[in-house]
């Protein structure tokens, strides 16, 4: 396989592929039309009365159906003398009513699923606001968690015990999410999970994803959607599914925006600066986002490892500043009714520097007592990173169709360099015996080219969608190990190479939806997907040269999905995808990444890709309550093993293999409650049944089964004087990392204040986070002949101050807009 880009090539694939994409498109469209006949959707109505605490009618009040799916403006009313309203000719759907009038909080209705019969809601309250109209801005506060058919949405604009955090803290919190030790996360106790940013998948994974989430501060996040089972439309990648981290972006014509900081107080500090901005006006709408950060951080660890007749003891304390600063700026040009063109840049630079101290006590386990030598490695390592996106858009839409458009290029630039001496001395560490003194470098080079399109239309009573996809990513890896001889750098050609990883993947899919009847709804899809790539090891000595790893496959992606309504708030789903996880350049890498000399990981280049079937069964009980169940199985599970060395029987490591398999059953409940009328809470619980199997041969077994559990609460309490606060908390029952790691349980409990000041211009928060410290983790593994157990924490319990103000121009006009009032001042009390 050539390494170098070519072009023409990339041409004939990608043509193949939209060649059989039609095909398939055009087989999926007779096979639907063969089986379903053309319908048309029915004609209803909805119906309610408005009125006020005391039963006392609201006239004339505006009232707007939007539907649920794109939350879009359906239809207007205005309720008559005696409060009753009607929407006639309505579509079959999902909708919600909003009803705004002078003097009263805005009521939002629960969703509503039209189907077969009209719905009369009843009568629906409005409450009086005390509060004066020329300062008064009505709000609808979202739920913290919103259950939606194909996603679980985590709000955390507003939520106070995110003050301070970043995405990766986040990330632990969110319903059905797991973040182990080592920053892997998993989604309904699947591992494989793709991250993106605004719908555009983040092309980071192992260190370089923990770095940049852990630098995306939390007050620039406005929500994360999780996506167990994507459709056709997205990417096959990622075993457990999407989580796509949605920025805060306002829609407000005019200018606004906002400014704050937050300072976090634990064992040690850091702090953030961030400011969200956004212009709009009929011919454009221009956004960005800037933020500075700086903190330091600290992480312990400590294992006990039998092996080979040897125990050894483990401690590793390491400290690390942070510093950066991230921006985001894109701009949207509405050219006329139908057409948008737009462009993004997004990038950061960050600057981490660490010290870690490594002591390693050796014995025997014949006497565990007497220890033989204890390993020393004091490290101190800087990491820069530098990285910037460029995203130029199109989209078209009539109504009859939706065309959008992409192109993206990513550039990522990492340098690592890290001083390593490795001192044996004796039990009491008061004579040397020997050391080792080395140092390395680690730059990584990635350049990442995507171009996509999609199209949408309705056809056959349903709509039918289709797209192409071409990526391409080139990674540079170089790791020069050197060693300190009388002070001098030389470099250790057998431990010294160089490793480069290609990959090509062409993609086309088709999608199609439709109701088929009053309660029935079905959506298919076909994905396909070819994927070119090579990994290829440079050694600097011959007699280390490898041959290059060539990988060269398609497979197909089939998803399906099915909706059936019970009743008017009872709705049954189900829904499949198979999907795929490759391997990328961090768990390829065949690099040794060390603690010390007797303690490290390195990649495996040897790696299949994994390959997935996940079921879902969900139920939704009037509209808030939902329950699902899950099974997942796959082949070729890439995982993390904890093993002996096979060179120094001192030694062990952490590496990448595929298991043979990997069972998982699912089961997850999500409820909101409102306990009374000021306090509101969230619940959700998640289980999961887990079985890993694998025989690697001469006594390499895996045969690990565990059921887990996690619970996650948050309760909002409506206080006196204009006060909110917040407590929330999980507690995550014992499970399994990796492979074989067997962890304990842990919870962790948050505490919340907030008060708003300025007509609500100015917020001011304050935070305790896992006040009880036991955020932290242990555990147990035992494979290939190395039994272990380890525990660690790091910086979880924390103080956070944060202070935010919001400005604008638009507050006003919006505000009179929604409750209809015309330019002249009204008071009403």
């Amino acid at each position: 396989m050539n390494n170098d880009f070519d072009f023409k090539e990339s041409l004939q694939k990608t043509a193949l592929i939209l060649l059989l994409q039609s095909i398939s498109m055009r087989n999926f469209i007779l096979l639907l039309f063969s089986i379903f006949s053309f319908s048309v959707s029915a004609q209803l109505s909805i119906n309610g009365v408005l009125q006020d605490e005391n039963a006392e009618p609201i006239p004339f009040s505006n009232i707007v159906l939007h539907s649920s799916e794109d939350e879009a403006m359906v239809k207007v009313e205005t309720s008559d003398l005696d409060g009753n309203f009607s929407f006639k000719n309505i579509n079959e759907g999902s909708y919600y009513v909003v009803a705004t009038f002078v003097g009263y909080n805005d009521f939002r209705s629960e969703l509503i699923n039209l189907s077969g019969n009209p719905i009369n809601m009843g009568i629906l309250k409005m409450v009086t606001s005390s509060v004066q109209l020329e300062t008064a801005v009505v709000k609808a506060r979202r739920s913290l968690v919103e259950v939606k058919p194909d996603r679980t949405v985590f709000n955390v604009e507003g939520t106070i015990n995110s003050v301070g955090d970043n995405a990766l803290g986040l990330l632990r919190k969110a319903p059905g999410v797991l973040v182990d030790n080592n920053n892997n996360i998993s989604v309904l106790s699947r591992a494989g999970v793709l991250v993106y940013v605004d719908g555009k998948r983040l092309p980071l994974a192992g260190d370089e994803l923990t770095a940049y989430l852990t630098n995306l501060p939390a007050e620039q996040i406005d929500r994360m959607e999780i996506i167990t089972n994507p459709g056709a439309k997205y990417e096959a990648e990622g075993n457990a599914g999407i989580i796509d981290i949605r920025m805060k972006r306002d829609k407000s014509h005019g200018m606004n925006g906002s400014l704050s900081g937050t300072i976090t107080q634990g064992k040690k500090m850091r702090g953030n600066l961030s400011s969200v901005g956004n212009y709009r006006n009929k011919l454009l709408n221009s956004f960005g986002t800037l933020g500075f950060n700086d903190g330091r951080r600290f992480n312990e660890m400590y294992f006990v490892n039998n092996q080979n007749g040897l125990r050894t003891d483990e401690s590793n304390y390491s400290e690390n500043r942070d510093q950066g600063f991230n921006y985001r700026w894109g701009t949207d040009f509405f050219l006329g009714k139908n057409h948008t063109v737009g462009f993004l840049l997004t990038g950061g630079q960050s600057e981490n520097t660490g010290e870690s101290d490594n002591i390693i006590a050796i014995s025997r386990l014949s006497s565990v007592n007497t220890i033989d030598s204890v390993l020393v490695a004091t490290n101190s390592s800087l990491q820069d990173r530098d990285r910037s996106t460029y995203n130029f858009n199109y989209a078209f839409d009539n109504k009859a169709w939706t065309v959008n458009f992409d192109l993206d290029y990513g550039k990522y630039r990492n340098d690592s360099e890290y001083i390593q001496p490795n001192r044996y001395f004796n039990s009491e560490r008061t004579e040397l015996l020997t050391e080792v003194l080395t140092e390395y470098d680690t730059p990584v080079d990635i350049d990442i080219y995507t171009a996509k399109v999609d199209f949408e239309t309705d056809i056959g009573g349903g709509r039918l969608g289709f797209g192409s996809k071409f990526s391409k990513v080139d990674t540079d890896n170089t790791f020069l190990f050197y060693n300190l001889i009388d002070g001098n750098r030389v470099q250790d050609d057998r431990r010294s190479n160089q490793f480069n990883y290609d990959e090509n993947v062409y993609a086309g899919y088709v999608n199609y939806q439709r109701k088929l009847n009053e309660k029935l709804n079905f959506s298919a899809g076909l994905r396909v997907e070819a994927t070119d790539a090579v990994g290829d090891l440079k050694a600097f000595l011959p007699e280390l040269q490898e041959d290059p790893v060539d990988l060269e496959y398609t497979d197909f992606f089939p998803s399906a999905g099915l909706t059936y309504n019970l009743a008017y708030n009872k709705t049954l789903s189900f829904n499949y995808g198979r999907r795929i996880n490759r391997p990328d350049y961090n768990v390829l890498n065949p690099f040794t990444v060390q603690l010390s000399e007797l303690s490290f990981q390195k990649g495996n280049e040897r790696l299949n890709p994994e390959i997935v079937n996940n079921f879902e069964l969900g139920y939704t009980l009037n509209f808030r309550y939902n329950f699902k169940l899950s099974y997942s199985k796959t082949t070729d599970q890439i995982t993390r093993l904890i093993a002996p060395d096979d060179e120094d029987p001192r030694a062990g490591f952490i590496t990448w293999a595929n298991l043979a398999e990997q069972t998982v059953y699912g089961f997850n409940i999500s409820a909101p409650f409102g306990v009374s009328e000021n306090w509101n809470m969230f619940v959700n619980f998640n289980s999961g049944y887990l079985d890993n199997q694998a025989d690697y041969g001469d006594g390499a077994v895996v045969d690990v089964q565990a059921f887990t559990y996690s619970i996650f609460q948050q309760s909002t309490f409506t206080l006196p004087k204009g006060f909110t606060a917040e407590i929330s908390g999980y507690y995550s029952g014992p499970g399994v990392w990796g492979g074989v790691f067997e962890y304990d349980s842990n919870y962790s409990l948050n505490f919340g204040l907030q008060k708003k000041f300025f007509n609500d211009q100015m917020n001011v928060k304050v935070s305790a986070n896992d006040v009880t410290y036991q955020t932290g983790w242990s555990g147990f593994s035992n494979f290939d002949g190395l039994i272990g157990t380890g525990r660690g924490n790091w910086d979880s319990r924390n103080v956070n101050l944060s202070i935010s103000y919001n400005f604008g121009n638009s507050n006003v006009k919006s505000r009179r807009r929604s409750t209809g009032i015309e330019s002249e001042s009204k008071r009403v009390n």
